[in-house]
């Protein structure tokens, strides 16, 4: 894969942030990943990759566009793709932080095909690689974060999905010392925050979609942080299909090499709304700026990009 990728996929996260941001807080999640979908589909048209949907907005009867097993782009090398127009369709129609446009690619059958379905998830930084285990307490755990950054437990912040399932995780960090921060949707962009500097983010816990465990992976293993996962089957239906992706185990531990492999990946983010991450979208009359992430692994280059959109000059956005 050619470096100039990494820009090509900001420009894909940046129409879709573009078009859903319209419908940030009006109250309808719909129609904001309705229209980032539609603007990430369009534009993927002019990338140069060969590239197939294995995280997507669901199955060929599920969804007419980036469904899984879609063909996008316009030729190139041969990759796999993994998209979410809109992670937080609820956070962009509250008007609620942390919505991103996000996408995640790999050379082909690098990245685990995600059902979706649970995964409980841990995800810290590069300073606690090696040092923590999804079946570890949350206070061993923490304890191994607080001594591997030099810092006290009091010090961290973990980032839970404020979810009935989780008031006993919850309860277990806040005695261990740790301060908890709830968020209502949307775990990709605190996961990925736990290996940035600076973001206020050092751990995340609990059980939230594998699909965006995956797409987390990939960032974190350009960041060289690391996330843990496991399914959570609901049925033996859901376990069947676990098995058909070649898991023979359908609770076995994945680790970043199960979820991304390679020796190489990129990963793109663009804002909707302000976030630990990337800011969200600001219009300006009949301009707009965007702020995007975007990584690649190969080379362990990350960068943040700002851009102002001559919104009159992009019908291809917007028609």
């Amino acid at each position: 894969m050619e470096r100039e990728m990494a820009l090509e996929l900001v420009r894909v996260t940046e129409a879709a942030a573009l078009t859903s941001a319209r419908w940030m807080g009006l109250g309808k999640k719909e129609e904001a990943d309705n229209a980032a979908v539609d603007a990430m589909r369009r534009m993927f048209d002019t990338v140069q990759l060969n590239g197939t949907v294995v995280i997507g907005e669901g199955e060929i009867d599920e969804a007419p566009m980036l469904y899984i097993g879609e063909k996008v782009g316009c030729g190139g090398p041969e990759v796999d793709v993994a998209v979410d127009p809109v992670e937080g369709t609820n956070l962009v129609a509250k008007g609620l932080p942390n919505s991103i446009a996000v996408i995640a690619v790999a050379p082909r059958d690098c990245l685990l095909h995600a059902p979706d379905i649970y995964m409980d998830k841990i995800a810290v930084g590069p300073r606690a690689v090696g040092k923590i285990s999804l079946d570890n307490p949350p206070a061993e755990n923490l304890a191994a974060v607080a001594k591997a950054s030099n810092r006290e437990i009091r010090d961290l912040v973990v980032v839970i999905l404020d979810r009935p399932r989780h008031e006993e995780i919850i309860r277990q960090v806040r005695e261990a010392g740790a301060r908890v921060k709830l968020i209502t949707d949307g775990d990709v962009a605190p996961a990925v925050s736990t290996a940035v500097s600076g973001s206020g983010v050092d751990m995340l816990l609990g059980i939230g979609g594998a699909p965006e465990g995956v797409l987390a992976a990939v960032a974190l293993r350009c960041l060289g942080g690391e996330i843990l996962g496991r399914l959570c089957p609901k049925n033996a239906s859901q376990e069947q299909r676990i098995q058909a992706m070649g898991l023979a185990d359908p609770r076995q531990l994945l680790t970043m090499n199960d979820m991304v492999r390679g020796d190489d990946c990129f990963f793109a983010a663009t804002g909707i709304t302000d976030g630990d991450l990337v800011r969200g979208v600001r219009f300006h009359g009949g301009t707009a700026c965007t702020h995007s992430i975007v990584m690649r692994y190969k080379t362990g280059t990350i960068r943040y990009i700002d851009a102002t959109h001559n919104l009159s000059r992009k019908p291809h956005v917007f028609e």
